[in-house]
């Protein structure tokens, strides 16, 4: 889980984009700017919009925890909108 330390500097998204609900594989390429989280494990990692996703061997998984997957937790304002 990500963490902040003051809620007024964060704002809260409706979820209407589908980036809030779209998983994404290693090495895809990252959508938007955030903190990604394993919907498996729970790991985190911050991505940048263009670059790749961590490979397949960033983090294992325990056999039958599926495979890695990430969804964005955080979106970050790189387009300053």
């Amino acid at each position: 889980m990500a963490w902040y330390i003051d809620r007024s500097t964060l704002t809260q998204s409706d979820g209407a984009k589908s980036w809030w609900t779209t998983d994404h594989g290693p090495a895809q390429t990252v959508p938007v700017s955030g903190i990604y989280k394993c919907v498996v494990c729970k790991k985190e990692v911050t991505s940048n919009k263009g670059d790749p996703f961590p490979p397949q061997n960033h983090h294992q998984h325990d056999p039958g925890q599926g495979p890695v997957s990430w969804r964005l937790n955080v979106r970050s304002n790189t387009d300053g909108v």
